[in-house]
This record gives structure tokens, C-alpha cells and sequence, in this order.
């Protein structure tokens, strides 16, 4: 059984602007179905689809039936059934202003029929290039400003990557600033909901036995890596123009980072948190285009050229390798090694911290013996922490050997207990907790990074793998 939290009654429209798409399908509609069933949702909760589909509400509440039977096995019709009920369509073309007026519309009429003003959460599944577009229509539609004055809300869930380098970022930022206030803007890095990640803060955190030797002084280096067995499926054109670096570095990898070595936030708050985050990332040396061949790699699968919208001629990187530096006292000269890619031999995405070799031992040591415990964050498909420990080898003499001390999420636990991370992202916005959303800082701070590498990856040699 899932423990209950208290959620926020506060009655809730959630718009999905491309409604038919993939993350939609994959994500959104099972994870809302899933906090509906668990009664996670306010329970006057409305979802409303907005595309181009020449659809009424029957057709689109059968879209989402088939969807929940496809990607979640084990259901109730009638809850199913009973979730439908929640749900409208609303034709719409994303570069028209009259859509938003009709849809504007459609949320009054739903706010009749609730018999209260609804908090709005818009959810853009849609390509990042289409963000600036939708965000002068909502605002110039009047869809961004709250119908309950100050007691209800309007929020934006936005999917990542947020711009495609510094310079984009910060100019969609200043839209957003001009449009919207920072508590309306939630940032999607779906990788900070994921309960194993959000472990690595208990775990540094909450016991006294690492954090006096989370330094330099200790530590030798970290690797941080995020391997997918799969290719990039049917998302050529998506990828031929965002390439591995801007797809998982610039997010997913980088708050990984972030959480290994930020410093105490303190508190559990959103803002001390987020704080906390982004000033270990403002804190990354940047890589120059003379350093950037000694510190940094990049590949592309076999048979890349071969997948659908890719171009023979395609430059564009699946997999990369970075060494980092943090210029801050706590980790000056620790390599931070950053490593990603498609089609790699199995899905491993984790965290090791490598402690410094011990000089002198008491017992005796084998050749290739290295006196080092390494601490391991297992993010998936594995969930859980393992440290190396050296102990005395049964039998004669006074030999050590490597023993692995480990916590995991038991098998049920997975199951049952974890929430499938878009279930996290959409529960905490309704309650209005950034703290797994990425704040404004963080966004630059991690273009400012990138960027210098993306702008000089055509002088590194791209090899095949």
C-alpha cells in the first residue's frame, strides 16, 4: 500500500496542450489515472485535451481508454469508467489566438458546472520550440491570470530541454518573467522526482557518517552515468536537433551532479534547496575550446544514420563523456566524470563515489588490491546505495577482502510503493512544491556550462560505437 499524503482539495483543471502525443500517452494520462485511483487528485479534478484532432468528448475519452489499458495492465473498468467522466475535448491549433478564446471558453463553462472557479494547470507536452508561441497566447488569451483572484492559481508545467543554449534560455526566461511570476513556473526535470534520486538528500543529509568527509580531502573522484540500452526509437527529428548532451547533460545528468555535491541546504524547502542546487552548478569551471579534447568525448551508435528522419550525413552525438571540475574549496581538482548514451550494452543509470585510496593497512595486501571504498548510488533499474568495505578474509593469515554493505528498495517496494516519477511531478504542483522543479538559476547555470561545449563540439572527433 502506498502511504497517503494529504492532498490539496483545491479544485483543479488540468489542461494538456498536445494531448495526442507521445509523452502524453506514455506518461501524463497513466500517471493522472493512477493519482485519481489512489484519490491523490482534488476530488473535483477536470482534464481537458487540447489539439487538432477533429474530435468531441466521446472520441477523445475512447483515446484515453485505450491509452490506461495499454500502458496499465491491471485495472477496474469502473475506475476507468469513473475517470472519463472527468474528461473534455477541445479542438485547437497551438498558432491560433482564437483557439485559446474557445478554450477559455470551454474552462468557464467547466467552472459553471463545478460551481467554482478552478485553479488552472497548463501541461505543454509539446516540441520546446513551440514554448514561446503558446506562452504569449495564453497570457494574451487572459488564461494565465487565476479566475479566483487571490485565492486560486494558474501554473505552467514546462518539459525539458528549456531552450537549446544559454542564449535561448535566458531570452525564453525573460518572456516568462514578463508573463508570468517564478511560483507559477514549474520546470520539469522528471529525473529529480525519482524517488531513488531523492534519496541521495536522506542519505547525505540525515547521517552524521559522511558529510565531514564529502571533500577533496577523501574523495578521488565521481562518476555519474546514465547508459539506455534503447535507441531513439522513432524520435529522429527530435534528436538529429538536440543531439545526447542537450537531450539528458544539460538536465538529467547535471542535478545528478547537483544532489552528489551540493552543499547542506538545511531545511527542507523549496528555495533553500533549489539555492543550494543551483549554486554548485554556478560553480562548474567552465570547459574552453582548448581544453575541451582532453576533457571531453563523443559518439554516435551504429546504424544512428539508419533511423528514420536521421540524415546520412549526421553529426549529431548519442553518447558523450565529460570530465568536470567544481572551482569551490570542498571539491577543487575532484574529477566529476559525466557519461551518457543510447544503445549501450544495458540500462544503468548511477552514481559512484570513489574515496581515496588508503595509504598503509593492517593485513596483507594482493597485487591488484586497492584500498578504496567506493559508495554507489543505484538510480535504476536498480534502486538503492551499496558501499565497498575491505574486511578480514576467513582463515590464515591476516588478508582483507572487498565486502559490499547495501540497502535496496525491495522488489514489492518497486512495485508498489514507488511513484512513477510524472505521478510526483504532477502531485507537488498542484500543492504548489517547487522543490523538485528546476528554478531559473539552475536552468543558466547548466546552459552556462553546456554551451561552451555544444559551441565547439565540431572541433572533437566523433567516433562510433
Amino acid at each position: 500500500m502506498k502511504t497517503k499524503i494529504n492532498n490539496n482539495q483545491t479544485p483543479t483543471t488540468f489542461i494538456i496542450l498536445g494531448v495526442t502525443g507521445d509523452l502524453t500517452q506514455r506518461k501524463l494520462v497513466p500517471a493522472l489515472f493512477n493519482l485519481y485511483k489512489e484519490k491523490m487528485l482534488p476530488s473535483k479534478f477536470r482534464l481537458v485535451g487540447f489539439s487538432r484532432r477533429e474530435w468531441g468528448d466521446e472520441e477523445f475519452r475512447e483515446f484515453l481508454h485505450s491509452t490506461i489499458k495499454k500502458h496499465i495492465l491491471k485495472t477496474k473498468s469502473t475506475d476507468i469508467e469513473s475517470f472519463l467522466k472527468h474528461s473534455k475535448f477541445q479542438k485547437g491549433y497551438f498558432d491560433d489566438k482564437n483557439y485559446y478564446k474557445q478554450l477559455d471558453q470551454t474552462l468557464k463553462k467547466i467552472d459553471i458546472e463545478v460551481g467554482v472557479c478552478t485553479n488552472k494547470l497548463f501541461h505543454l507536452a509539446v516540441p520546446p520550440k513551440m514554448y514561446e508561441m503558446i506562452f504569449k497566447h495564453l497570457a494574451n488569451s487572459g488564461l494565465s491570470r487565476p479566475c479566483g483572484g487571490k485565492l486560486g492559481w494558474t501554473r505552467v508545467l514546462v518539459e525539458k530541454p528549456f531552450g537549446n543554449d544559454l542564449k535561448t534560455a535566458q531570452a525564453l526566461d525573460n518572456l516568462l518573467g514578463k508573463l508570468y511570476k517564478e511560483e507559477q513556473i514549474f520546470r520539469i526535470d522528471h529525473y529529480l522526482a525519482k524517488e531513488t534520486l531523492q534519496n541521495i538528500l536522506a542519505f547525505r543529509f540525515s547521517n552524521v557518517l559522511f558529510e565531514k568527509i564529502w571533500n577533496k580531502d577523501y574523495i578521488e573522484k565521481i562518476e555519474i552515468k546514465l547508459f539506455e540500452k534503447k535507441g531513439i526509437e522513432t524520435r529522429g527529428d527530435f534528436y538529429e536537433a538536440t543531439g545526447a548532451l542537450r537531450d539528458v547533460g544539460q538536465n538529467h545528468v547535471l542535478q545528478m551532479l547537483a544532489l552528489a555535491c551540493m552543499d547542506d541546504p538545511r531545511e527542507l524547502s523549496a528555495k533553500a534547496i533549489r539555492k543550494a542546487r543551483a549554486d554548485i552548478l554556478k560553480d562548474l569551471e567552465i570547459i574552453n575550446s582548448k581544453e575541451l579534447k582532453s576533457r571531453a568525448e563523443r559518439a554516435q551508435y551504429k546504424g544512428y544514420k539508419n533511423e528514420k528522419a536521421v540524415p546520412k550525413s549526421s553529426k549529431t552525438e548519442t553518447y558523450f563523456k565529460i570530465h568536470a571540475h567544481i572551482k569551490n574549496k570542498r571539491w577543487k581538482h575532484v574529477p566529476i566524470i559525466l557519461e551518457a548514451g543510447k544503445k549501450m550494452k544495458k540500462d544503468l543509470t548511477e552514481i559512484k563515489v570513489h574515496f581515496k585510496e588508503k595509504p598503509t593497512c593492517v593485513c596483507e595486501l594482493g597485487d591488484e588490491q586497492e584500498l578504496q571504498n567506493v559508495l554507489t548510488f543505484h538510480i535504476q533499474p536498480m534502486a538503492g546505495i551499496e558501499i565497498r568495505f575491505w574486511a578480514n578474509k576467513l582463515g590464515f593469515g591476516f588478508q582483507v577482502e572487498p565486502r559490499e554493505l547495501s540497502f535496496d528498495y525491495p522488489k514489492t517496494a518497486i512495485q508498489d510503493h514507488l511513484n512513477d516519477a510524472y505521478e510526483r511531478v504532477i502531485f507537488d504542483c498542484i500543492r504548489g512544491d517547487q522543490t523538485l522543479f528546476t528554478s531559473t538559476e539552475e536552468v543558466e547555470a547548466s546552459w552556462r556550462f553546456i554551451t561552451p561545449i555544444l559551441d565547439n563540439w565540431h572541433n572533437t572527433k566523433l567516433t562510433t560505437y
